[in-house]
């Protein structure tokens, strides 16, 4: 074969082309990215039951949905999560063969089953099926830097004007926007509803009945009347657009004539969808939305066409309002690359100046060092064809291929030249030559390194993702290397190389031949120093073999010696600070810690942070009035180039320094290696309650399974990842005296959740766009227990019947949280393992201290 191209030398540089052609254009289209995308494909399930509590979620919603995930291909296993704001949340996680689309049309398909199954207000808000994503590319800010516009505004400008833009960029795969749209509010006084002699129904009804469309028809419709001239839509009733149309609303009409509307029983405003959650940026009132990348997408990419689409946008921004970038995964992404391709440049450069320092000479030099650009770039082409992105790991398996794909030119090159030198042959001769000698001995090169990284393509689950993409990319570059040595090289000795006389390269008595003349000299002494060594070790085979083994036996106890882990953990530039108030508190407390948090990052760490965007209401454990979540953007690394500016320094100073916080249990702590693993670094452990034992003796086996981790010096910040049981108001509902009263429990139902809850009516116009109609009770009327009593409903005769004639109200304690496990209910661990240990050890520690846990727990 290498004398077809010796011939045809042009045909060679054609394919070296085509070749380094197909790599350019790979590269403009791979992803980039830190990792590959190690996590298994997972679905995510997601509900809303308006003013449910978890536990009303979790037996209505959450478990009827989990029953239906049977026969499903690929699947590994779900969790699930419902809260007390009416949210339920299932992770379906499949094994990483399963292909995401797919998957996702099983699940949707499973899920239309059991979609009559659910409460009506679930089917009304819908249930989304998505494809799931844990890690946060980055989050979108916007703050008034003047004051000027509140943060509810800033909410639905967010929801109503950028959501759908960005939702359409290429790469964007779920946003989660940390607030609501505007919405009309309907704020119902139950005592002038009582006085006028009205029910939360019959409110909704007359709502319904008038904030609606109307299709009247047409003017002359067909079939028309001969002669019939004109033809025109009729337009009649309409959908209501502001708030006084909504208080203008007639809800009856008294027997003297009287009208009584809305604004006689209601206040009504121009509200929010949902007052749970706040966010503010560097103190300042904000709205933020957290971006999730598109399975397969670019990162960099993806994140620049977000940031372009928001500097497109800003001109509709309101006057005042400032975007910012509060978190932001790429740049890390990008440095790391970045310097991964620094080293790769690094490597080529010193490639050649170490053949050029042991051929000494250029043109022999320079053969195989144009063999690089057209590997590399070939085997960015082979990437492209099997799916893989631009990430660390290839981009490293590039760095350390670049010794090995020069060896096969550099053989070629050498044994080219001992021809030249000792036949005395030309360039073209000595190649033909060389090829018949070497070419077997390269291929057979080429197998035996592929023998020794082939397998690891082989390997399964995550670590598996991890080395497949190292091996099929240092496997790629070396069969390259071997066909351009074959094909390329062979044409290019033959070109470039020039005869040499005996005794090779000189180069006079200028600066380079003395060089190399003391640099021969030296390299000489030291191989016959070496030869001379080896033949006494041969003639000592006895005491050479002892110590060869010594040596491996030292490398067996350094291996079992040597922590285990799965990556690395990383200063990304950021830090995540997790805060729960106490149980029942609400978010203007939980609002006061937040602000505490804030002043000391912003003020005793201003020399490392760049930014703070708080986000309370929303934390990775749960959502509630007592969580808090914030994104800490440190500075730029070239800032912060001490050992107590790197982030894990920074994150043990946050969490001391607010361990004081009395009202507050907050937490600082830094992403893992992968997000999409995850969100903290360190380990999760699921403890399940396979007997079903109830709620209480799971929180017992939790407590305990904490306080062994607490006394375990190998274990560090373990924690429950949900929220704490908190106070719960519980309304029994004696059946048999509303039934003596004429009562509906259904009529019962809906005036508890409207009073005390949110009731969906329908949706109006605003701005063009449509909005949601929500009726609840007034704040004042939904305070306290006492407050239930004032609240009436109406029997089959029409009598008003009050809340305290048949019905009683006792204080318990239930999680605003409930998380399952594989269709069992669990609570979720994390930690870390203590500095010295490795993670691997710390989960079999923890799993070591569960199984002395009360039979069923585990």
């Amino acid at each position: 074969m290498s004398g077809f191209f010796i011939e045809r030398p042009v045909f060679a540089w054609v394919i070296s082309i085509c070749i380094m052609l197909a790599g350019f254009i790979a590269v403009q289209t791979l992803p980039v990215e830190q990792y590959p995308r190690i996590a298994a494909p997972t679905i995510n399930i997601s509900a809303s039951y308006p003013g449910a509590s978890a536990e009303a979620v979790e037996n209505s919603v959450t478990q009827v949905i989990e029953q239906s995930l049977t026969g499903i291909d690929h699947l590994r296993y779900f969790s699930a999560n419902s809260d007390s704001n009416g949210n339920v949340t299932i992770t379906v996680t499949f094994e990483p063969e399963a292909d995401p689309d797919i998957a996702q049309v099983q699940v949707q398909n499973k899920l239309q089953s059991v979609m009559a199954n659910l409460p009506q207000q679930v089917q009304q808000q819908g249930v989304k099926v998505t494809k799931g994503d844990t890690g946060f590319l980055m989050v979108v800010g916007v703050y008034s830097n003047d004051g000027s516009v509140d943060e509810f505004a800033m909410n639905d400008f967010l929801n109503s004007r950028i959501l759908d833009p960005l939702s359409r960029v290429p790469g964007v795969g779920n946003i989660q926007v940390f607030g609501q749209p505007y919405s009309m509010r309907i704020w119902l006084d139950p005592h002038k509803l009582n006085s006028y002699n009205l029910s939360t129904t019959e409110v909704q009804a007359a709502i319904t009945a008038q904030n609606t469309d109307v299709s009247a028809g047409q003017l002359g419709g067909t079939p028309s009347v001969p002669g019939q001239q004109l033809n025109a839509t009729i337009t009649a009733q309409s959908r209501l657009k502001s708030v006084g149309d909504f208080e203008n609303i007639m809800l009856k009409v008294n027997a003297d004539g009287s009208q009584v509307r809305l604004r006689d029983v209601a206040r009504v405003e121009l509200g929010v969808q949902n007052y749970d959650m706040t966010s503010r940026f560097n103190g300042k009132p904000a709205a933020g939305m957290a971006i999730t990348l598109a399975t397969g997408a670019n990162a960099l990419k993806t994140a620049d066409l977000v940031k372009a689409k928001m500097a497109e946008l800003k001109p509709l921004l309101p006057p005042g309002i400032q975007v910012v970038y509060p978190f932001d995964t790429t740049p890390f992404v990008k440095t790391s690359i970045e310097g991964v391709l620094h080293t790769l440049l690094e490597a080529i450069v010193l490639v050649f100046f170490v053949m050029f320092l042991f051929l000494q000479n250029f043109r022999a030099t320079l053969v195989p060092t144009i063999a690089v650009p057209v590997v590399l770039l070939g085997t960015f082409g082979i990437l492209s064809a099997f799916g893989f992105s631009i990430n660390t790991l290839t981009m490293f398996a590039m760095v350390l291929a670049i010794g090995l794909l020069v060896d096969d030119a550099i053989v070629v090159v050498e044994n080219v030249e001992r021809i030249m030198e000792e036949e005395h042959l030309s360039p073209l001769e000595a190649t033909r030559k060389s090829m018949q000698q070497i070419s077997s001995a390269l291929i057979g090169i080429a197998l035996v390194l592929s023998a020794v990284f082939v397998p690891m393509a082989f390997f399964k689950g995550s670590t598996g993702t991890i080395y497949r993409q190292f091996s099929i990319t240092i496997v790629s570059a070396m069969v390259l290397s071997v066909l351009v040595a074959l094909i390329l090289t062979p044409a290019l000795c033959a070109s470039i190389l020039k005869p040499l006389k005996k005794g090779g390269h000189r180069y006079g008595s200028g600066i380079a031949g003395r060089f190399f003349e003391r640099f021969n000299g030296f390299f000489n002494r030291n191989r016959q120093a070496y030869v001379s060594g080896a033949g006494k070790m041969t003639g000592r085979v006895r005491r050479s073999m002892t110590a060869f083994g010594l040596v491996l036996l030292l490398l067996g106890l350094l291996f079992m010696r040597i922590p285990t882990s799965f990556l690395p953990d990383e200063d990304q530039g950021f830090l995540f600070v997790q805060l729960s108030t106490p149980s029942g508190a609400t978010k203007e407390r939980t609002l006061e810690s937040v602000k505490v948090m804030e002043k000391y990052l912003l003020n005793q760490e201003k020399d490392v942070v760049e930014s703070v965007f708080s986000v309370t209401g929303f934390s990775f454990a749960g959502q509630g009035q007592n969580s808090a979540m914030g994104f800490v953007q440190l500075k730029d690394w070239s800032e912060r180039r001490k050992k107590e500016q790197h982030v894990t320094s920074i994150a043990g100073r946050t969490m001391g320094a607010l361990s004081s916080v009395k009202d507050a249990m907050i937490f600082a702590f830094y992403p893992p290696a992968v997000m999409e693993l995850g969100n903290a670094s360190g380990f999760d452990f699921q403890l399940v309650d396979r007997k079903g034992k109830g709620h209480e003796a799971l929180m017992a086996a939790r407590t305990r399974l904490l306080d062994s981790a607490a006394k375990n010096p190998a274990l560090m910040g373990v924690r429950h990842n949900g929220l704490e049981d908190v106070p719960q108001y519980r309304i029994d509902i004696d059946s048999e005296k509303a039934s003596a009263f004429g009562l509906s429990i259904a009529d019962i139902n809906t005036t508890l959740q409207t009073a005390w809850g949110s009731s969906y009516v329908n949706d109006f116009i605003h701005e063009g766009r449509i909005k949601k109609v929500f009726m609840q009770g007034d704040a004042p009327f939904r305070m306290n227990p006492a407050d239930v009593d004032i609240w009436h409903v109406r029997n089959a005769e029409g009598s008003m019947v009050p809340f305290s004639a048949f019905s009683s109200g006792r204080w318990s304690y239930g999680s605003p949280k409930l998380d399952r496990f594989n269709g069992i209910s669990s609570v979720n661990i994390q930690g870390a393992p203590a500095p010295g240990v490795s993670s691997g050890d710390a989960m079999d520690i923890l799993a070591k201290l569960a199984s002395g846990l009360p039979e069923g727990f585990g």
